[in-house]
């Protein structure tokens, strides 16, 4: 009993590798963030990336997807969004264009991740800096490895369908010279049986007629009787050699169109050897193609031959009428005279007539053979024209186009439409992304009061005497501890950031007016704890 072949290792290295350097990877955010905690900041992404990464090689978009939740989750975190999930979040992505033909499926992945960060961006009510990572960072990590993915399958692509196009060719190269070779065999199993097989056939003929001659001896007619017992042997042989090379044929592209003889040649020469012929032509004879010539040339030896060999002695009646499209061509012989030697029985001739059939197909033709009268007849019909040529199977249109090159203009046109597709793609991200990123990028840095300029602020002075070292207006998007910090009665606050860095959190400012006039003035920590 055979054991089937255990899976390859190598499969589970590389994901064990890629794991441990994305946790790696995790582990360095974790020890570099003071505030960070074990739990949700480095056991649950490495156990997450222990599922992910293995899944990915089956279920490429639902790795994409954890790694997108991790992304997700790390956004209610009030010091860092996850950065170090943002590494995991291209490498998966860059997986799932490497690994996914299609790019309906994909792309759905993706703003599916995208969403998720929204929709939790919206829920938390997280600072204008996590939104900003939502909408610039996350697409960054999603889309660019996707399309660099999608790239390097198609470029393994054409480079495996170029070795399968080599392989292919090189397997048709083989077929065609295997059919070559079928060809000349079939050819040469024709020759055999059509020439060489009258031929032996017309000699124990002779043989036979030469043995009822009286002015030969004892001695003589024995070893002329064997003659033609060897003769018929031959004949046996050849027509059991004619079996194992003949093939039958879906076309006369093979067949040679030169007729080496006429009808008449040919019975002629049967007539020299002794056969009792008769034949009669009738009706004006048109110009036949060289094709139809050589059928009826065919028909008349065919028959002639079986006549010779199973009924040797007996009279042959060969008929050839010509008619306005076809010509009809029969072949009679009688029963043979008491005391002739006949050949092998009709099963011995089968073939030579399945043979004839066939050519007689080919050229649009029919050809009956049955028992007539003692004897045996043989008619054929040939039309003057027949049916067009076709070109054999194996060998393609002259006018046609190479498959080789049908196949790699295919394959450039996939390789074209995957980089039109990562051209057209980020341009598209980019006419969305990049002015909502100008846009909030605007509103963090127009509430920046630098604190050199706060320190000139004095309570009790008018907006009209501070307003040259005001911002033109004041931040939007205060926290929450910002805005619920108690403000003196009937005055109206205003905050501002005290540095424009977009990335890390940053003080707050204070302004609280009252009839357009400062009556007080805070600094709030950016960490409320």
């Amino acid at each position: 009993m055979r054991h089937p072949l255990p899976r390859p290792s190598r499969p589970v290295l590389t994901d064990a590798a890629l794991w441990a350097g994305l946790t790696a990877v995790t582990g360095y955010g974790f020890l570099e963030t003071d505030s960070a905690s074990l739990v949700p900041d480095l056991l649950l992404p490495s156990a997450v990336l222990a599922v992910a990464v293995p899944l990915s090689r089956r279920r490429p978009g639902a790795a994409v997807l954890l790694a997108g939740g991790l992304c997700a989750l790390g956004l209610a975190d009030p010091v860092t969004p996850a950065g170090p999930q943002v590494l995991s979040l291209a490498v998966l992505s860059f997986l799932l264009g490497a690994r996914v033909a299609a790019a309906r499926g994909p792309l759905l992945v993706l703003a599916a991740c995208l969403a998720l960060a929204v929709a939790v961006c919206a829920v938390l009510r997280v600072q204008p800096v996590w939104w900003f990572y939502a909408l610039t960072v996350l697409p960054a990590a999603l889309l660019p490895p996707w399309l660099a993915g999608r790239h390097w399958r198609g470029r393994r692509e054409l480079v495996r369908e170029g070795w399968r196009l080599a392989v292919g060719l090189e397997e048709r190269q083989h077929l065609v010279a295997e059919r070559a070779r079928l060809t000349e065999r079939t050819d040469i199993a024709a020759d055999m049986h059509d020439s060489l097989g009258h031929v032996l056939s017309l000699v124990a003929l002779r043989a036979g007629a030469l043995e009822l001659s009286p002015d030969l001896t004892a001695r003589d007619r024995a070893d002329l009787a064997e003659l033609r017992g060897t003769v018929a042997d031959a004949v046996e042989q050849l027509r059991e050699t004619v079996a194992v090379l003949h093939e039958p044929r879906a076309s006369p592209g093979g067949d040679d169109t030169s007729v080496p003889e006429t009808v008449e040649e040919l019975l002629g020469r049967a007539v020299a050897s002794g056969v009792p012929v008769r034949w009669e032509r009738r009706g004006p004879v048109p110009a036949l193609s060289p094709l139809v010539e050589r059928g009826i040339h065919r028909v008349v030896r065919e028959a002639l031959t079986n006549a010779v060999k199973h009924a040797p002695g007996a009279p042959v009646r060969v008929e050839i009428v010509h008619e306005a499209d076809r010509t009809r061509v029969g072949v009679v012989n009688g029963a043979p005279p008491p005391g002739a030697a006949a050949g092998a029985g009709p099963e011995g001739g089968r073939r030579g007539l399945t043979g004839l059939r066939e050519r007689v197909s080919v050229l649009g033709g029919s050809l009956r053979t049955e028992p007539y009268r003692g004897g045996f007849r043989v008619g054929a019909v040939l039309p003057h024209r027949p049916p067009g040529r076709r070109a054999p199977a194996a060998l393609p249109d002259p006018g046609a186009a190479p498959e080789s090159a049908r196949r790699l203009a295919e394959a450039r046109r996939t390789a074209r439409r995957r980089s039109a597709l990562a051209l057209v793609a980020p341009l598209a991200a980019a006419a969305f992304f990049v002015p909502a990123a100008g846009y909030l990028a605007r509103q963090l840095t127009t509430g920046v009061l630098p604190p050199h300029r706060y320190d000139r602020l004095e309570p009790g002075r008018t907006r009209a005497e501070l307003a040259p070292l005001l911002p033109a207006r004041p931040f939007p998007y205060p926290p929450d501890h910002v805005r619920a910090a108690p403000a003196p009665a009937g005055a109206r606050c205003e905050a501002y950031r005290s540095g424009p860095d977009l990335l890390h959190q940053v003080d707050f400012y204070r302004l609280c007016w009252s009839g357009g006039v400062l009556v007080s003035r805070d600094t709030i920590r950016a960490d409320p704890r």
